[in-house]
């Protein structure tokens, strides 16, 4: 018996074709073709959600596409979404969230050819998050390029390469070899109980890059503007010029009740603020380390938690913990 897939598509390069001023996305129709050879496989239904390229996705985009996850999983045996390359990442890592201990899975996909191109990169894209989604295992993951990896460990690291994303310091949750889809499964998210929605978000989250010489200035502006939550993408282990005004600028953060979160520059390995004497300056004024997270799941994990009410200890807590694999926990 097939196994009944939702197709839910938000637009992007996967569902583009030339218009006046350039590729521009279109609705479900234009995928019509492959879709009908994956239908030799699978019973497939398809909802557009929205029609965006996803630059122009937002926090209320990710609500939209959550919420429609959540409504319809019941009816179906698992759930792609498609959608443009350039802020995948953030989506995935942000309905990862959104929708805790989700009981079916949810595969997110794109292209970086539109599928109406002979060459397109988009058929084995899809084709890879079908076999995902009819798989069994719950979680929500980005399916590119013959592998299938956490959605809130995923990093777009290419814009133009087929091999576009990387599981960034956690192995490949599948990949496709001559013996079909082969599943990791020490690699899957562990759920923690029934699957939720949690659809708050706060809009008040900053992402800055460290660079040198950085005017200490900017923590009291991003205050004065309302924001609840910074991520500092800071240097090396978590390395923060703290000297002079630099320190009092994060210190007067915290202290106006702002969450800050410290993760790295570097693509890989992890933030760690107990090594050098300017991260355990950080510890003590009460920052919070990002570890081993992408900045793109660093950056939703604290819009997520905020939107839930939580005060500093709490967002504490809650990066300190591993919601769905976001994190390798430090061990004592």
């Amino acid at each position: 018996m097939k196994k009944h897939i939702l197709l839910l598509t938000t637009g992007g390069t996967i569902a583009c074709a030339p218009g006046g001023e350039g590729l521009e996305p279109q609705k479900s129709s234009i995928m019509e073709r492959e879709l009908e050879q994956l239908r030799s496989y699978y019973d497939i239904t398809v909802k557009d959600v929205i029609c965006l390229d996803s630059s122009n996705i937002t926090p209320e985009e990710w609500q939209l596409i959550a919420r429609a996850i959540f409504e319809n999983r019941l009816d179906y045996d698992g759930v792609v979404v498609s959608h443009g390359t350039d802020t995948m990442a953030y989506t995935a890592s942000a309905v990862t969230f959104l929708l805790p201990d989700i009981d079916r899975p949810v595969v997110f996909t794109g292209s970086q050819l539109p599928l109406t191109d002979m060459l397109s990169d988009g058929p084995a894209n899809l084709r890879t998050a079908f076999a995902m989604a009819a798989s069994g295992r719950s979680g929500v993951f980005l399916a590119f390029d013959r592998k299938v990896m956490l959605g809130c460990r995923a990093v777009k690291v290419r814009a133009s390469g087929f091999s576009a994303f990387e599981s960034v310091n956690a192995r490949y949750v599948a990949t496709v070899t001559n013996q079909g889809l082969v599943v990791d499964e020490q690699a899957l998210p562990i759920p923690h109980g029934p699957a939720q929605l949690k659809p708050m978000l706060s809009r008040e989250v900053f992402l800055l890059k460290l660079t040198p010489g950085l005017s200490p200035a900017i923590f009291d502006m991003l205050a004065a503007m309302g924001y609840k939550g910074i991520v500092i993408e800071a240097f090396g282990l978590g390395g923060v010029n703290v000297l002079h005004k630099g320190l009092r600028g994060i210190r007067r953060a915290v202290e106006d009740g702002i969450s800050v979160v410290i993760t790295t520059q570097c693509l890989y390995d992890s933030a760690d603020l107990r090594v050098y004497q300017v991260g355990n300056k950080l510890l003590e004024l009460g920052v919070i380390q990002g570890m081993d997270m992408t900045s793109e799941a660093a950056y939703t994990k604290l819009m997520w938690g905020l939107g839930q009410g939580m005060d500093q200890k709490q967002i504490a807590n809650l990066f300190a913990a591993s919601l769905a694999g976001e994190i390798q926990p430090k061990t004592e």
